[in-house]
């Protein structure tokens, strides 16, 4: 189902506008030089939208600075006091995200009223740690029915001001939980939904649950904006949440590169130019795909919509392109040669 527009500065989320990459700074807030720093380097690594904690008066003084100086989205995440909401969406902030969970509904109002004078979307972000006391005696504990619950009440409460700028999310850090909540809730409102995993961790098992829950909802349809939630720097979340894309064919403007596993009958070391060719393609942004096989016995085959490939042999080596072979070469020649073609690849 396509969801609402909800426009945040100068990216669209929902509408069928492309998948957004959302991170979050970890540096203090108040402290300009890291946190400008940190934001920039968000930037190049290809984040669409920014969030930053604000916890207080101070916090807010000094994301002016960070709202005149960037043009990426920035968003205001906001627990417990809701005239910290009011404030950030004074002063510019793209979108403010609050927890029902942690928020008292007393300053809706007055929320809402600040945010419709300037143009402020709301992220209704619903976390299963923070689930409501009496959602959470219904249904005996945090349950998917639980965390969908709370986000149509919220949204409820939002539409009786008449506001209907808002972004959905319900997460939590079981991943079956929570591509059950969003599955859910997928069906009963019609505004963009913004995908995560919260408390995944660190390392390999956290990115392994993160591509596991927000990859299978993106590959039924469901998710407007995306936020991979790991422990550490930031800048691997937004990575990460590129290769999601990318594995789901939701982002197709990047190099693929492509390499068997390797068996007992490849003959050169594969790993090495695997190595060498994602370290030429690393940042380009143009829809290619490269091929890097062990064997000739099916590499051109199986690789047959590759633009460019190499399938090793025991002495020699084929160069295709498209599946079909363009030279046989040595082993050591072919692969520079192969080098060369993706360098060429690259620039035309």
């Amino acid at each position: 189902m396509i969801k609402r527009a909800v426009r945040a500065g100068n990216i669209t989320i929902g509408g069928g506008s492309a998948i957004s990459v959302q991170s979050m700074t970890n540096t203090d807030t108040a402290d300009i030089n890291s946190t400008i720093k940190q934001l920039n380097a968000l930037k190049n690594a290809g984040c669409d939208i920014a969030r930053i904690a604000v916890r207080d008066a101070v916090d807010v003084e000094a994301c002016k600075t960070y709202i005149d100086k960037f043009d990426m989205p920035l968003v205001a995440d906001i627990q417990f006091d809701y005239r910290l909401a009011v404030a950030c969406a004074d002063i510019g902030f793209a979108k403010v995200r609050f927890n029902p969970g942690n928020t008292s509904s007393s300053g809706v109002r007055e929320l809402v009223a600040a945010c419709k004078a300037n143009g402020c979307p709301v992220r209704i972000g619903i976390n299963g740690g923070s689930l409501e006391k009496d959602i959470k005696a219904k249904y005996g504990g945090i349950t998917a029915d639980g965390l969908a619950e709370s986000a149509i009440r919220t949204i409820r409460l939002l539409e009786r001001e008449s506001f209907s700028d808002i972004v959905i999310s319900v997460k939590a850090s079981d991943v079956r939980l929570t591509v059950d909540a969003y599955t859910k809730l997928d069906k009963l409102c019609g505004y963009p939904l913004h995908l995560g995993i919260t408390e995944s961790g660190a390392g390999q098992d956290a990115i392994v649950k993160s591509a596991a829950g927000i990859g299978s909802l993106l590959l039924d349809g469901i998710g407007d904006t995306i936020r991979v939630s790991l422990t550490g720097d930031p800048v691997r979340e937004v990575e990460v949440g590129r290769s999601i894309l990318h594995a789901v064919g939701l982002d197709k403007n990047y190099v693929e590169v492509v390499s068997c596993p390797t068996c007992a009958r490849c003959f050169y070391d594969l790993e090495s130019l695997v190595t060498r060719c994602r370290a030429i393609t690393e940042n380009v942004r143009k829809p290619l795909k490269i091929a890097i096989m062990g064997c000739v016995v099916n590499g051109p085959g199986e690789a047959s919509d590759a633009d460019v490939g190499i399938a090793g042999g025991k002495d020699k080596a084929v160069l295709f392109r498209k599946g079909s072979v363009i030279r046989t070469m040595p082993v050591k020649e072919a692969e520079e040669t192969f080098l060369k073609l993706v360098e060429e690849l690259i620039v035309e």
